[in-house]
């Protein structure tokens, strides 16, 4: 890790930490999660670290410290779409399996994504995303009514204003705490709603004045209203049937492929209405995409960007590829899902400075390419 951009993140981020001791810390740490082999561990990295830090002090500086996680985080959020403009924010959901149930908010249910039930906890992430990178800039732990109650809440120093919530709240509490309220720029959303019900997450998340593209779960229902599939108008039907009709109105988007126009994917839109509409709203557009030689559709998309061209809708869509690279590629190496700590706090720090060390080497990454470039 270069140095520069090392130290130019940690001044970015750690100025709010009122002491110094802290901000060493804060850097160590970072150090830690960039360099530490194997799960990124509080042993690991003060194993790494040697006789800069021990594993004690580093366990206190996550666990017990005093230093307040939001406004690093906020400042994470100012840094990253400061050094890399987003097109987007994609909204993803992070599914972290743990073998007990004593770490903050694990619980037992079903996750889709798995196919199984497990004990995990669940939380949601904001990306600030472009074609080029994807970075983490907020992060919300969903909780169960279980960790609040009183005495379980106290040991995992769960704050009293935080409760439970559904997996949709916490997605829309989630953004509105990284834009709305951080006055950050009010850009696309992007969300995957399959886990949750889509038409209620689009009318909810109208409200905040950005437009939403969410991708939703084959099975949910909407009623056709657009001519253009005759003898389906007014029916309420599931969206992959809708889609499997307007197979015939498929057509090439051409999208820009490292440098040259490209038409393998196919596109549908088709007028629809949910039932969480009122009657003043205008009609929403149901979207359906694949490549050529595949089974349509591969994702079935609902968003109130009605007057939006095919071509702007896919490219939007491909904001999670690029977040679901830099997942596996990045987030996952920096020890994103590590954490096995009791406490809500020690969660939130953790995964504050792995985004950061996120940010970090996308920061390096899209230096190395400029130069690159510019050599060339």
């Amino acid at each position: 890790m270069d140095n520069v951009v090392l130290n130019e993140v940690a001044s970015a981020l750690f100025w709010s930490l009122p002491r110094s001791d802290q901000r060493l810390k804060g850097v160590q740490y970072l150090r830690g999660l960039l360099g530490a082999h194997g799960r990124k561990t509080v042993r690991n990295i003060a194993t790494l670290l040697g006789d800069q830090a021990t594993e004690q002090s580093l366990q206190h500086f996550i666990g017990e410290s005093t230093w307040d996680w939001v406004p690093v985080r906020h400042e994470l959020a100012r840094y990253a779409v400061r050094s890399a403009p987003p097109q987007a924010w994609v909204v993803r959901s992070m599914i972290i399996p743990k073998s007990g149930e004593r770490c903050v908010g694990v619980y037992k249910d079903f996750f889709p994504a798995f196919g199984r039930v497990l004990n995990a906890q669940q939380a949601v992430g904001v990306w600030a995303a472009s074609d080029e990178v994807g970075n983490p800039v907020n992060w919300r732990l969903r909780l169960s009514e279980a960790w609040l109650a009183d005495g379980v809440r106290q040991r995992a120093l769960i704050p009293d204003h935080v409760q439970a919530e559904s997996s949709m709240e916490c997605a829309f509490e989630a953004l509105m705490d990284t834009v709305v309220r951080r006055e950050l720029p009010h850009l696309p959303v992007v969300l995957d709603a399959r886990d949750i019900d889509g038409p209620e997450a689009v009318e909810r998340f109208r409200g905040t004045g950005m437009p939403l593209l969410a991708r939703c779960c084959r099975s949910t229902q909407v009623t056709v209203t657009d001519r253009a599939l005759p003898g389906h108008v007014g029916r309420a039907m599931s969206i992959h049937q809708i889609m499997a009709a307007a197979k015939d109105i498929r057509r090439p988007v051409l999208l820009a492929d490292r440098g040259a126009l490209s038409s393998t994917t196919l596109a549908a839109t088709v007028r629809v209405r949910t039932a969480y509409q009122a009657k003043e709203t205008a009609d929403l557009t149901l979207m359906g995409t694949g490549e050529i030689g595949q089974n349509w559709p591969a994702q079935i998309w609902l968003t109130d960007m009605t007057s939006a061209p095919p071509s702007a809708l896919v490219r939007l869509t491909r904001l999670t590829d690029r977040v679901d690279t830099d997942f596996l590629a990045v987030a996952e190496q920096v020890g994103i899902r590590d954490y096995a700590g009791r406490t809500y706090t020690g969660w939130h720090r953790h995964v504050t400075l792995a985004s950061a060390a996120h940010v970090a080497i996308t920061q390096q990454r899209m230096k190395t390419q400029r130069w690159t470039s510019y050599v060339s």
